[in-house]
């Protein structure tokens, strides 16, 4: 299966960090902190295209990663009633303080690479079938995902 070119003749572009992914923080209060990726949320180009048309961005810019364990805040909730339409008593959501694991800019973290346990910025390669795959800066070796 050969990679999917678009009509600019340019190859489909491999992500840089994906959802399993071990990541070293660079900046802030977590700062050198690992933790593996949770989520990858990626910012839409409609909605940036519509506030500020003028002003371009890289192709990273406004990609957020969730690191779990890393960059908690707390989160304040009251508790409320919640009823259906088939429930008899209605359900009661309890109250408390919550954890929760915030995004992170993906410019404030870097891939470790597995083989040499190093953070590494990430190289590409193109194998003889076609397919595009990511490489560490140091070791050279490939940078597969651990679910």
């Amino acid at each position: 299966m050969a990679a999917r070119v678009h009509e600019h003749g340019h190859p489909t572009r491999v992500p840089e960090i994906r959802k399993g992914d071990l990541v070293v923080v660079l900046t802030g209060k977590d700062a050198g902190k690992r933790g593996k990726v949770e989520r990858v949320i990626r910012r839409t180009a409609s909605r940036g295209a519509l506030r500020v048309p003028y002003r371009r961005g890289t192709p990273t810019s406004g990609t957020s990663v969730v690191v779990e364990g890393l960059n908690i805040a707390k989160r304040h909730t009251k508790a409320r009633q919640t009823s259906g339409r088939t429930d008899r008593m209605p359900k009661v959501q309890q109250g408390g303080i919550l954890d929760l694991a915030m995004p992170l800019d993906v410019s404030k973290v870097m891939l470790v690479c597995p083989k040499c346990d190093r953070p590494t910025r990430i190289g590409h390669t193109t194998l003889e079938d076609g397919h595009r795959i990511r490489v560490c800066g140091h070791c050279g070796g490939a940078l597969e995902v651990t679910t």
